[in-house]
């Protein structure tokens, strides 16, 4: 991509994130694969450089610029890993920005700047066993009394679950009222009741903390609630512009990481007296390799700044990560199959890169969520 498109900050923060990524992500990111976790002087240090903080303005200790420059980091630290990656655009989009847009003042002054630098990483339970994209179908339950909010329930699928210091959390305070009666909460992890039953075994993005949760007689205040009581879906739904063009920008990484791998592969690998990208059909693949990834980015940017501009971006959002996550797998599977059978190995990265790139196309709302999405913008599409 052409700088020419870029301002002289969004520049200047891609290449901070490039050059972290590169220096101390990538290196280590097969060992915290192994382990299962990233490394905590690794996130204290996105804290300290503001990578986890950029949803959130200035004035509440974030370095917000624009979703742009917040697409921009996230591609790079997400070529450095791709489960990195998810911890940085999960604790911005669903772990900031809720507080930001529906937290009271005493909320935001008590978690806003924690959130931003670091300090504190949040986590989002909304998915049950039997609830995903469904997202008012919950079971888990709240009830208001003596002052507190007593929440039951269990949540799955919860990223950063287990390195979260702050949870929100959804729960129906008023069955009667359907889709009306969802509510949500701001839960400390540290709070009796909140449990961490186990941390999933996962195909890709490994480092990345997954967790299923129980609630069991978790009390919070009453001024714990987030927003207004009944507003809990409408909370939910809120981040998924911002939420979406971060994992679209996430799966872009994990794809420009395999491709440049594949690419070096290519030049350096030589098979009949003559490197293998001098054979036309590698040279075919790189190239729609190439070309899928440049014009992937072209929509996370359009989206972007529609999102920057305060503009609706549902359906753009919605076509950046549907795009992108479908790129990501075709273009890491090409990537296994220019390195051959190396390609299939733990020695070589574009194996885990394949790994990692399949969520993408899960999480945040399926593929088949966002064609649904895309599908009902269109009634109102000018023909």
């Amino acid at each position: 991509m052409h700088d020419i498109e870029l301002s002289e900050e969004q520049v200047m923060i891609r290449d901070m994130a490039r050059d972290f990524a590169r220096g101390e992500i990538a290196p280590h990111a097969q060992a915290w694969e192994k382990a299962g976790w990233i490394d905590d002087g690794l996130v204290a240090k996105m804290g300290e450089l503001g990578l986890l903080g950029m949803v959130v303005p200035e004035e509440w200790g974030g370095t917000y610029v624009d979703y742009v420059a917040y697409a921009l980091a996230v591609e790079e630290i997400s070529a450095g890993d791709g489960a990195t990656g998810a911890l940085m655009s999960i604790h911005n989009s669903v772990g900031c920005g809720p507080i930001l847009n529906y937290g009271s003042q005493a909320q935001k002054e008590t978690w806003l700047e924690r959130l931003a630098s670091g300090q504190a990483i949040g986590c989002f339970c909304l998915t049950e066993p039997q609830a995903g994209s469904e997202a008012h179908n919950l079971r888990t339950r709240a009830e208001l009394k003596d002052g507190e909010w007593i929440i039951n329930g269990a949540k799955q699928f919860v990223s950063n679950g287990k390195r979260a210091k702050l949870a929100i959390v959804f729960a129906v305070t008023d069955p009667e009222l359907g889709k009306k009666g969802l509510s949500a909460f701001l839960v400390p992890t540290d709070t009796p009741g909140f449990i961490v039953d186990r941390t999933e075994h996962k195909m890709g993005i490994r480092a990345s903390d997954t967790c299923a949760v129980t609630l069991n007689q978790c009390r919070v205040p009453e001024a714990n609630l987030l927003g207004e009581r009944g507003k809990g879906l409408a909370i939910a739904l809120s981040n998924l512009e911002g939420g979406r063009i971060g994992i679209a920008a996430q799966a872009l990484g994990i794809a420009r990481a395999a491709f440049e791998a594949a690419l070096a592969y290519a030049r350096e690998r030589v098979q009949f007296d003559k490197p293998i990208i001098e054979h036309q059909s590698i040279a075919n693949l790189l190239a729609d390799m190439h070309t899928r990834i440049n014009a992937t980015r072209l929509l996370i940017l359009h989206a972007a700044r529609l999102r920057s501009a305060g503009q609706p971006c549902l359906s753009e959002a919605s076509q950046a990560k549907l795009f992108a996550s479908e790129m990501a797998e075709k273009v890491c599977s090409s990537a296994m199959q220019i390195h051959g059978g190396y390609g299939y190995l733990e020695d070589y990265p574009v194996e885990r890169y394949y790994r990692d790139a399949r969520i993408t196309q899960i999480y945040e709302g399926s593929s088949e969520i966002q064609r649904m999405l895309i599908a009902r913008e269109l009634k109102h599409y000018l023909v």
